[in-house]
């Protein structure tokens, strides 16, 4: 079987009776199985994970657009996370037994279906990005829902799929196919979003960071405090424990603690592996060659300060 990951999100993260609402047309499919979702209050938007065949998975994303359409207006919404569409992102990642051209394919026919149904326009980004701006989803988000309505009028951001024209409720939606993306969040005991701000600038790559993360501040209302907000595009070029440490450090000159952090979606249990072998060294410790599933949500929990953190957010666990 051709094994896709799916990570669509949509525009609401609040109404906890629309959002089970929205998600019940992803339970109990024919090869499809509803991984998790996240829902945030403050973001308002909600992650969803998915697995499972690759062609089944176009027919789960098509029932979710036709929820979301009847359920979310954007014209209503707002929180601390960028959106252009109600759902704003829905991208493909290969698992097992699937190129990433074969996910570009995949991205395409749906974006095309999307269009040609609902009336929604898309644009593809990553790897299935036909011109190099919209190889990053940030350039064609900039200016969101609001900004959308003119910036899709010019011929340079004409839409892959769609007539130049945003849906009035629902937006845009950015499809694409891409390898398997961290979504990485760091707590920080401050409700200064500005020094937070400063933190973001060390790690991200557009300020001179480190390449492969995208970064930036946020202020959480329900909790209290800030959060270092980052996309990690490549851990093996880049692991945690390197972006996790750089804010630690960067946090110590304003006397600021960085109590915890969290994962946002599923993460590749080589992703914290590698980042584990740093701190066994740290620690003269041996690392093992084979470690548990059990062990590394243990030791994750201890040298990452991982929050609300289980065996079923790594992927191999559903493999």
């Amino acid at each position: 079987m051709k094994i896709v990951e799916c990570v669509p999100n949509f525009s609401e993260g609040r109404d906890k009776e629309k959002i089970e609402r929205i998600v019940s047309v992803l339970r109990n499919r024919e090869q499809v199985k509803l991984i998790n979702y996240e829902a945030d209050k403050d973001y308002n938007r909600t992650v969803v994970t998915l697995i499972g065949d690759a062609d089944k998975m176009i027919d789960a994303i098509m029932d979710l657009v036709e929820v979301v359409l009847k359920e979310v207006d954007l014209n209503y919404h707002s929180g601390e996370h960028a959106r252009m569409g109600a759902v704003d992102v829905i991208p493909f990642i290969p698992v097992n037994d699937i190129t990433m051209k074969e996910c570009v394919d995949y991205a395409n026919i749906t974006a095309q279906r999307i269009s040609e149904k609902f009336d929604i326009p898309c644009f593809l980004y990553a790897e299935a990005a036909r011109e190099e701006k919209r190889i990053a989803l940030p350039n064609i988000r900039k200016g969101e829902f609001e900004g959308m309505k003119e910036k899709i009028k010019l011929p340079e951001w004409m839409p892959d799929y769609g007539k130049p024209e945003i849906h009035p409720t629902f937006g845009v939606i950015g499809v694409g196919a891409r390898d398997f993306l961290i979504a990485y969040n760091i707590d920080v005991l401050t409700i200064d979003e500005k020094k937070t701000g400063n933190f973001a600038k060390a790690i991200r790559q557009s300020s001179g960071g480190f390449q492969y993360v995208q970064a930036g501040p946020v202020f959480l209302e329900n909790r209290g405090h800030t959060q270092v907000t980052m996309n990690i595009l490549n851990f093996k070029k880049n692991p945690i424990y390197r972006i996790f440490e750089t804010v630690k450090m960067e946090a110590k000159r304003y006397h600021m603690d960085v109590p915890s952090a969290e994962i946002v979606g599923l993460i590749p249990k080589e992703a914290l592996v590698k980042s584990l072998e740093y701190y066994y060294a740290v620690d003269n410790l041996e690392m093992p060659k084979e470690i548990s599933l059990d062990e590394v949500v243990r030791m994750s929990e201890k040298y990452l300060k991982l929050r609300d953190f289980s065996k079923d957010k790594i992927i191999d666990y559903f493999l």
